[in-house]
């Protein structure tokens, strides 16, 4: 079995950062399949896969992994935690790096990234940033 997620995808696609291993050669894992691997991926928690793309492609463009592989990765992280601006826009980035056909929905991430933002940034009602904020209704 391999050791993590990192590893079973380093052994199907390679590793850009990494030299060869010492006895290179076909692996002989049981699991050694691409079908297993997506398997593995798809129920991966979000730190696992974000490991794996951090480690495999630590400059979003380059690395081994499959353009299927990264989009569903980034894909499953985000319907793990779908409120983060910075994966989103990290998704949208790496969208946009791989090719023309999925700019509307790296377009859509980064408007959901700004606008979660915005709503982050605006003051919460019953507060006193919100009290503040509002018109005086005194007249």
């Amino acid at each position: 079995m391999h050791s993590s997620l990192t590893d079973h995808a380093r052994c199907l696609y390679g590793d850009e950062y990494r030299p060869e291993p010492v006895a290179p050669g076909p692996c002989t894992e049981p699991d050694h399949d691409e079908g297993y691997f997506v398997e593995s991926l798809t129920f991966a928690d979000a730190d696992t896969i974000l490991a794996m793309l951090r480690e495999l492609c630590p400059y979003l463009c380059d690395g081994y992994l499959p353009v299927r592989i990264r989009n569903l990765a980034y894909r499953l992280v985000l319907l793990q935690r779908p409120d983060e601006p910075e994966l989103m826009r990290e998704a949208a980035m790496s969208l946009v790096l791989h090719g023309p056909d999925w700019d509307d929905i790296a377009a859509e991430l980064r408007r959901r990234a700004d606008a979660l933002e915005e709503s982050a940034d605006a003051p919460k009602p019953g507060t006193a940033a919100a009290a503040a904020a509002a018109p005086d209704e005194r007249g």
